[in-house]
């Protein structure tokens, strides 16, 4: 019970970072919002994500594993769908320049927002998990 609230409170401050970083990841509502958002994702994850896993294995097997991020899109759609609050579109990251490396402008589609997102959403969990371990 006690990792459950620990994966509630991760999720909801994942979605918090990845949508003040993304201008594409859109939260109306405030707090309630991010605590809802993290409650449904850690949800979905729970339980849809071995469903799904096992249903996109023979996909997973042919390409060595490449295809199950679309797992995580599927879960992060379907998130969009339950939680009204919260919405992912496409948008356009701006660039970035620093100590002579360049970053181009990058245009973003829907899909590829999804993948960002849920690429997002993973690194900072593992992180904070790497975290409460140490």
């Amino acid at each position: 019970m006690k990792s459950f609230f620990r994966n509630i409170l991760f999720n909801s401050f994942s979605i918090y970072l990845i949508s003040q970083v993304l201008p594409g990841v859109k939260v109306s509502g405030g707090f309630f919002t991010y605590v809802i958002g993290g409650l449904a994702l850690t949800l979905l994850l729970t339980l849809l994500k071995p469903v799904l896993n096992i249903l996109t294995l023979p996909l997973n097997i042919v390409t060595l594993g490449m295809f199950s991020f679309l797992t995580n899109v599927i879960i992060f759609y379907l998130l969009t769908i339950l939680v009204i609050g919260i919405s992912i579109t496409s948008f356009t990251f701006p660039g970035l320049e620093y100590a002579g490396f360049i970053i181009p402008k990058i245009y973003f589609n829907t899909l590829f927002a999804f993948v960002l997102v849920s690429f997002l959403q993973s690194l900072i969990v593992s992180f904070l998990s790497w975290l409460m371990q140490k």
